[in-house]
């Protein structure tokens, strides 16, 4: 009897233990919890710390208050322009309501389920409405916020106790067999566009050629023009210097004249015939 006694204290003390437990329970700082009673709610415990609940017939279902993350597998979308896009995108998503989500969804796998066929639906949706070159230029950033904004608004329809904060597309590329073919179209434009670079690039070019040498031809016309008026305005002044000069001495003129006359005329071979009487031989002497 006396051993019997300590082996039925430590079966009582494990059975208070067992019940302890199914009754005290800790929210941690980054949980919330649910309390359900054969499947139906409760309460619901936000605040962190010891909570009790009653054993065997409760619950304690937790669900995480930070930021969630939703990696989808990628999609195909067609864009306004008929092209066809795979899209690969995530999600950052919460839980605002653990009462409401456990009577939606229970589990966050069913609300991811929920979650990508919504987003999906406005990206197709949104992508539809927009061509290919709109989609992956800087424009991108505006209509996923549109997307984010009413897919959150159709999850909150649903009553689902959750918020989608954003959601973004990680790529967008073309399906492997059309990359080819794009990229041929892609190559081309680029030609198209170098070749009419080059083209408006020779027509400026002889453009500024053309003008270049209309102003060239303009300076050295005016340039000449100067020229001969410099010319002419020293050939007067020089005539007038030489009047005036020969004018002094008309006779010492004549003689330096018929000396510049012989030079020329004596400077090439020849023979000459003159009378004795001619102005040539009058500075000669008389024979």
């Amino acid at each position: 009897m006396k051993q019997t006694t300590p082996m039925i204290a430590g079966a009582v003390a494990v059975i208070g233990l067992f019940i302890l437990s199914e009754t005290v329970f800790i929210v941690p700082q980054n949980e919330q919890c649910v309390i359900t009673q054969f499947g139906k709610l409760i309460r619901i415990e936000r605040d962190p710390g010891l909570n009790v609940k009653m054993p065997f017939i409760q619950d304690a279902i937790f669900y995480d208050t930070r930021l969630l993350s939703h990696d989808v597998e990628p999609t195909e979308i067609v864009t306004k322009d008929k092209r066809t896009l795979v899209i690969d995108n995530f999600a950052k998503w919460r839980i605002t309501d653990p009462g409401q989500f456990y009577q939606r969804a229970k589990t966050e796998s069913v609300a991811k389920g929920r979650l990508r066929d919504i987003i999906y639906s406005e990206l197709r949706v949104d992508f539809g409405s927009h061509d290919l070159a709109e989609i992956v230029s800087s424009k991108r950033g505006e209509l996923m916020k549109q997307v984010t904004e009413r897919a959150n608004a159709k999850a909150m329809e649903l009553n689902m106790g959750v918020q989608i904060v954003d959601v973004r597309i990680k790529r967008a590329d073309l399906p492997t067999e059309n990359q080819q073919a794009v990229y041929r179209r892609m190559s081309e434009e680029r030609k198209r566009i170098a070749m009419q670079f080059r083209s408006e690039g020779k027509e400026a070019a002889q453009r500024v050629r053309g003008q270049t040498d209309m102003e060239k031809a303009q300076i050295i016309a005016e340039a000449h023009r100067k020229e001969q008026e410099k010319k002419g305005e020293a050939d007067a002044v020089s005539i007038k210097i030489t009047a005036g000069a020969y004018g002094k001495d008309p006779d010492f003129f004549e003689f330096t004249r018929s000396l510049d006359a012989y030079r020329k005329a004596f400077a090439q071979r020849g023979t000459a015939v003159l009378s004795q009487d001619s102005p040539f031989l009058k500075r000669m002497g008389k024979p």
